[in-house]
């Protein structure tokens, strides 16, 4: 199964009862294993979690922390990226060139990068002190 058949998949266990707007999302770590992840809502809204944020979790629960590729679907017109936290999220675990295939569940696909998504992106060398 592709990683956006299962980004497709886990989107239908999302948890979206206020928006209605069902996300899946599915990394491939450094090592070939997949983690998912959906969308998860709850009435604090919008205090719920991203699709992506779920699948990062999952990958380091599971001990790993390196991303090698990412797919992301929604039930949406146009492909939909990640949100400003989630392309943070992205980039604390990708190289900027890991390819993330953004896609709808009509079959439009887009691929980008995430150092594309979050270009100047703040990372650790950031907080070196000299």
């Amino acid at each position: 199964m592709s990683l956006l058949d299962q980004a497709r998949a886990v989107r239908e266990n999302a948890h979206a009862p206020y928006s209605n707007f069902k996300v899946g999302a599915a990394i491939r770590s450094a090592s070939g294993r997949v983690f998912v992840g959906c969308n998860v809502e709850n009435v604090a809204y919008p205090e719920g979690t991203c699709a992506e944020a779920g699948a990062i979790a999952a990958m380091c629960a599971a001990g790993e922390y390196q991303i090698a590729a990412v797919a992301v679907i929604a039930d949406s017109p146009d492909p939909v990226p990640p949100c400003g936290g989630c392309r943070q999220k992205l980039a604390e675990f990708a190289d900027g060139a890991v390819v993330v295939t953004l896609a709808t569940t009509d079959g439009a696909q887009l691929e980008t990068t995430v150092g594309d998504l979050l270009p100047g992106a703040f990372g650790a060398d950031h907080m070196a002190r000299s």
